[in-house]
C-alpha cells in the first residue's frame, strides 16, 4: 500500500537522533539561562544572607555610638574573649 519508502524501514532512523539532539539543546539552553539569572541577581543558598553580628561587633557599635565608656568597653571585650 505505501510502496517503497527508501531507507525508512519503519523505524525512526536519523530523525530520532535529531530529536534527541534538539531536546538536549533546549535543556542545556534553559539550564544556562537559569544559571545566568541566579548568578546575576544572586539567587541561591547563600544569597541575601549577611554575616551574623557577633557580640564583639555589637559591643564595638555601642562604643562607637558613645553608649558605653572606654573602661566598660575594655572590660566587656575581655569578658567576651
Amino acid at each position: 500500500m505505501w510502496g517503497y519508502m527508501g531507507n525508512y524501514h519503519g523505524g525512526w532512523g536519523w530523525m530520532g537522533f535529531g530529536m534527541m539532539g534538539m531536546s538536549l539543546f533546549w535543556i542545556f539552553l534553559i539550564i544556562g539561562i537559569v544559571a545566568l539569572v541566579k548568578g546575576t541577581w544572586g539567587w541561591g543558598a547563600s544569597a541575601g544572607r549577611s554575616r551574623e553580628k557577633t557580640a564583639l561587633d555589637i559591643l564595638r557599635e555601642r562604643y562607637a555610638r558613645g553608649e558605653i565608656e572606654k573602661e566598660e568597653f575594655e572590660q566587656k571585650k575581655r569578658d567576651l574573649a
